[in-house]
């Protein structure tokens, strides 16, 4: 039991390096195949796409960090690459071929696949020893007999095997039960989102003992293939910086390509100070957007700040040389525009 739990912690050492909302949707198509070959948090409603015929399996879609657990059917002995061991002595080794899938029925991986060998026993510094790795897709190793734990890992997806080592050919196949997500967004009305920094969050479902959930991406941006263990995850979409926010539950299937849109209601809207509408915005202006309540969205500083505001209702206040000057005003979904707070609009006190 020492010797499983020191290998949780090394794994970790060793692994992953990784305000109010409004109406918003999502939709899923159905997982399709083969499409990553192409490239070398609450859940919003979800709109179920019609049933469709199960898509074949991905085969070789996905490239690699980790997380955990195999299975071991038997594989003919046919390595392409020798990976460097780091044991030259092959006179009491025996050859150990690896092969990983990303599902019982799919093909076996060629390409975006880091696999690392490790004793099962802990080294002078309290951790695990490393004794052997490979990348790309299948590995050939050459091993002493004797028991070891093998890492698979294919992008934010991962399993951990424990093989025994005897004299002879070793065979084994991880199914890692791993798929892939391709996240995009737009605007209701399936406007395109072409101007703000648009960027998605994947996180585990369920929270921890402190109430939160554990990242597993960030930053993605619309359009990358995210590889990860068959699950459900809470995806987070964060249009700008201040409030416009998606959140949706979306679940992964080995083998396949999960395809999500969610739907933004949000705008960008540019603040200016001006004596008359349309004239020339005045420097040297702070600025604070509220509710319509009196909660802080967002501030800024200048003659031109702009921000992406969910659709609603805010009050903006400006101050120069010691003056405030407010006004209302409403932002519409894809409605980018100016907001004008006018010299004569003297905030009362």
């Amino acid at each position: 039991m020492q010797v499983f739990k020191a290998f949780a912690i090394a794994l970790c050492a060793i692994g992953l390096a990784i305000s109010p909302l409004q109406a918003q949707d999502v939709v899923t198509p159905p997982a399709k195949p083969d499409e990553l070959n192409a490239a070398p948090a609450d859940a919003a409603p979800v709109e179920a796409a019609p049933e469709e015929p199960a898509a074949p399996p991905l085969g070789d879609l996905f490239g690699g960090n980790a997380v955990p657990g195999s299975s071991t059917p038997v594989v003919p002995y046919a390595p392409a690459i020798t990976p460097d061991t780091g044991m030259p002595n092959q006179g009491t080794e025996s050859p150990v071929y690896m092969v990983a899938r990303l599902s019982e029925d799919g093909p076996a991986l060629t390409q975006g696949v880091t696999w690392r060998v490790y004793r099962p026993t802990l080294d002078d510094t309290g951790r695990l020893e490393l004794v052997a790795t490979a990348t790309g897709g299948d590995a050939d190793f050459r091993l002493a007999p004797g028991d070891y734990f093998v890492h698979t890992a294919y992008g934010y997806a991962g399993r951990t095997s424990r093989i025994s080592v005897r004299n002879g050919l070793t065979s084994q196949t991880v199914v890692l039960n791993a798929g892939g997500i391709k996240l995009d967004a737009q605007f209701s009305g399936n406007q395109p989102i072409r101007a703000g920094r648009l960027v998605f969050d994947i996180y585990e479902r369920e929270f921890n003992s402190r109430g939160e959930r554990k990242i597993v991406a960030s930053n993605v941006k619309p359009g990358d293939i995210v590889r990860l263990n068959a699950d459900t995850y809470h995806i987070v979409s964060r249009y700008g910086a201040v409030n416009a926010t998606v959140r949706a539950d979306i679940r992964v299937e080995p083998g396949k390509l999960t395809e999500a849109t969610v739907y933004h209601n949000a705008a960008r809207v540019t603040l200016k100070l001006v004596n008359q509408p349309g004239g020339e915005a005045i420097a040297n202006t702070n600025w604070s957007v509220l509710t319509p309540g009196g909660d802080t969205v967002v501030e800024g500083t200048g003659a031109f700040p702009a921000f992406v505001l969910a659709s609603g209702e805010y009050q903006v206040i400006a101050r120069n040389e010691d003056k405030l000057y407010s006004r209302d005003f409403e932002v519409k979904t894809a409605a980018h525009g100016e907001v004008e707070v006018l010299t004569s609009s003297l905030l009362k006190q």
